[in-house]
């Protein structure tokens, strides 16, 4: 029997849909995002002026410039384009994909198909546990006030001069931003500023450079460890095999630069926003007591902490060691379904879409036909290292870090593999560790990063204020990093 449904109700419905679900704005950019990948879908092979492109490769270019122009423009949220991007890696790229993307097998220009199970493991790689843990260690840490008490231990010390605390600010902001969210960890410290500038003389310049003090802190700490930000979880992805890298190692890289950083920057806001006032009085209340719990966060985030740092001893990698916290606070009654909720699935999907997308374009061969078609091993080693930190720095600005690195890093992985001339320093890791730091010190403006956008949702900073601080951050940032990573390959650390 037919279901016959009126023909105005559907376009009352098809209206709805039209004026209420997109909103015009999105429209237009989802409509010219969608031009290009479209293009590079339909036209035919031969079109593209690329040596030995199969139609594999073109398929997965085309969703690769589809993932490049949908995390650029956000006609969709980011995360839902990392989805998008596995969904259509399945359904075109996979030995399970529709019926019509497998016909043609057997032509020499089909290409190599990749196995569906490993698109999907992508949203349980080791990275998104990783995470997992880490979400666990903070989201336990909040939940308890075990953040604010810490807070208050660390920063009591600096005494009252304004110099000092705002040392204390930056250095407790960027301690925990290494093994917390970047902006979970500014909004807790900004919080916490709220009482700092308070007690600040009516007019203080000094002011600007506090509420400052607090996203460089944030943006700088997450350099620290591979959980501290997702660009170092992706990077991990390709250093673990090229590097050996281990967590501990990346810390004993990672620490000395944000150390060095931090003290630039509290140099850098000190100078450029003096302060009026003599003495600033710290007023964190105390919270509610809850008995044994909180005992048991303190000892599993020293537990996982330790073992993090002595891989090299008990033989555990980074990813088995995330599990103790989900084990613990979960068996323990620590966290509950409830608190399940607040993690950010949306940052493990839009890693995990990160993931599937560098997948692809090595699994296909499509990075390889990339690098082939562009003579890289005749570019001098100063000139790729200038090009990518530069050019992971700059999008950086643009768009989130995490998108950034979903880009770039693929990318830059092949080029480093590519090029004969990294043997010398040890292997193309280098490369991809310089562009992976570089791309953490982009925070020029309130859209470059959640701290930054938080810090300037107070309403006392502006863009010229971050435009300012940022440059010079991420300036001096990138001569650093340079510099130590030169060193570190002369010492044969790398």
């Amino acid at each position: 029997m037919l279901l016959h449904v009126p023909l105005n109700y559907l376009h009352r419905r098809f209206d709805f849909y039209s004026k209420s679900f997109i909103p015009h704005a999105n429209k237009v950019k989802l409509s010219a995002c969608l031009v290009v990948p479209l293009l590079i879908f339909v036209v035919p092979l031969e079109w593209i002026p690329l040596e030995g492109l199969t139609v594999i490769h073109q398929r997965a270019m085309a969703i690769f410039f589809l993932a490049a122009l949908f995390w650029i423009f956000e006609p969709i949220p980011i995360f839902a384009t990392s989805i998008l991007v596995l969904f259509l890696e399945l359904v075109l790229l996979s030995d399970s994909a529709l019926a019509p993307a497998l016909q043609g097998q057997e032509a020499t220009n089909f290409g190599s198909l990749m196995r569906y199970q490993e698109i999907m493991a992508t949203l349980a790689s080791p990275i998104i546990i990783l995470f997992l843990g880490g979400f666990f260690l903070a989201i336990s840490a909040t939940k308890y006030g075990l953040d604010h008490k810490m807070a208050r231990f660390f920063i009591t010390p600096f005494g009252t001069k304004p110099r000092w605390v705002m040392l204390g600010i930056m250095t407790i902001t960027a301690t925990f931003s290494m093994f917390m969210s970047n902006t979970a960890t500014t909004a807790m410290m900004l919080s916490i500023l709220v009482p700092v500038l308070a007690s600040m003389d009516e007019g203080d310049k000094g002011k600007i450079g506090f509420v400052l003090s607090v996203p460089i802190a944030a943006n700088l700490g997450g350099i620290g460890t591979p959980i501290g930000t997702p660009p170092n979880a992706i990077a991990l992805t390709y250093l673990a095999q090229e590097f050996d890298m281990t967590f501990s190692k990346w810390m004993l890289i990672g620490v000395p630069i944000v150390v060095l950083m931090v003290l630039i920057s509290w140099f850098f806001l000190m100078r450029l926003y003096p302060t009026s006032t003599q003495h600033i009085r710290l007023h964190i209340k105390p919270g509610p007591r809850y008995g044994h719990k909180p005992l048991i966060i303190y000892a599993t985030f020293a537990l996982t902490v330790l073992l993090w740092l002595t891989d090299f001893i008990h033989g555990l990698n980074a990813y088995v060691v995330a599990m103790l916290p989900i084990v613990v606070f979960l068996c323990g009654g620590v966290l509950t379904k409830e608190d399940l909720k607040l993690i950010s699935w949306d940052v493990l999907w839009l890693v995990a879409g990160g993931i599937a997308l560098g997948l692809a374009l090595t699994s296909t061969g499509l990075a390889q036909v990339f690098v082939s078609n562009i003579p890289f091993a005749d570019f001098p080693l100063g000139v790729l290292f200038l090009v990518t930190a530069g050019m992971g720095i700059l999008v950086a600005n643009f768009m989130s870090n995490t998108a950034t690195a979903n880009l770039l890093i693929p990318m830059i992985a092949v080029i480093a593999s590519s090029v004969p001339a990294f043997d010398k320093l040890g292997g193309g890791g280098i490369l991809i560790l310089t562009a992976t730091l570089a791309i953490s010190l982009g925070m020029c403006l309130p859209i470059s990063t959640p701290p930054n956008a938080l810090a300037y949702g107070t309403g006392m900073i502006t863009t010229r204020h971050l435009l300012r601080s940022g440059l010079f951050t991420g300036g001096v940032g990138l001569i650093l990093v340079f510099v130590l990573l030169l060193l570190y390959q002369k010492l044969e650390f790398l």
